[in-house]
């Protein structure tokens, strides 16, 4: 699910353009969602740095010591794949604003047919970018952020996609995507792909418990590669450094 957050000073812009967003949402069927929305550009910084977040709405003119510009320019240095679309009444921002790498400019007053028109080139280029979205239900547009998958579970005829925040189910082959993924997805188990990114700890009875509390195993067949793997990618903890 792609997570939309907006910044505007306006209480009521932001009222709006979420009910239109939610229409949009629905009309579409978009695997898409408003998770937050903030008058306070700080805030906005916050929740970005402490959520998984794929498309910023921001005003320009916030009234505020952080205009949306500053404020999208900060977030891309630690988000550079977030989507980034201003909105504003003053026209003469709109060649300055592509300097933050922005997807779309939509001036003031948006109405419902212009926003539509953005959402749906959005889903496109997500579609087709290399990027690290993969969709995961072609019928229904779900996207899911390969950054945000902790494992992935075989069930039967169904894939289960457990990601930081969520969980979703599709009818795919196990080997497909496997083979469609980068190297840190690692297969650990028959039934298991972990993406090592995301892994905690390994524990001596040979669980993998991830950073959202969940958990899979390691079948034997498997755990030797995977500790090679992990330990050749660099990118594991203490706790991992001391298992293998």
């Amino acid at each position: 699910m792609l997570n939309f957050v907006i910044c505007d000073d306006k209480q009521f812009v932001i009222d709006k353009l979420t009910k239109m967003l939610e229409k949009i949402f629905v009309m579409k069927d978009l695997d898409a969602k408003v998770g937050y929305t903030s008058k306070n550009p700080y805030d906005i910084i916050d929740y970005v740095e402490k959520n998984p977040t794929n498309v910023l709405i921001l005003d320009i003119d916030l009234e505020a010591s952080l205009n949306g510009l500053q404020l999208a320019n900060r977030i891309r240095k630690k988000n550079k794949s977030v989507y980034i679309i201003f909105i504003t009444a003053h026209s003469e921002f709109v060649f300055v604003s592509f300097h933050s790498k922005t997807f779309d400019f939509i001036q003031k007053p948006v109405t419902l047919e212009r926003l539509s028109q953005t959402i749906g080139l959005l889903f496109e280029d997500i579609s087709g970018s290399p990027k690290s979205f993969i969709n995961i239900d072609k019928r229904n547009k779900t996207f899911i952020d390969q950054n945000e998958i902790t494992f992935i579970k075989k069930d039967a005829m169904k894939l289960v996609f457990n990601t930081i925040d969520n969980q979703y189910e599709t009818y795919n082959s196990f080997s497909k995507i496997q083979h469609s993924l980068p190297s840190n997805f690692i297969r650990c188990h028959k039934s298991y792909i972990v993406n090592i990114n995301n892994i905690l700890d390994i524990q001596s009875n040979n669980m993998i418990h991830f950073k959202n509390h969940t958990y899979c195993e390691i079948g034997p067949k498997y755990k030797e590669n995977l500790l090679e793997v992990i330990k050749n990618y660099g990118n594991h903890t203490n706790n991992l450094d001391s298992f293998i």
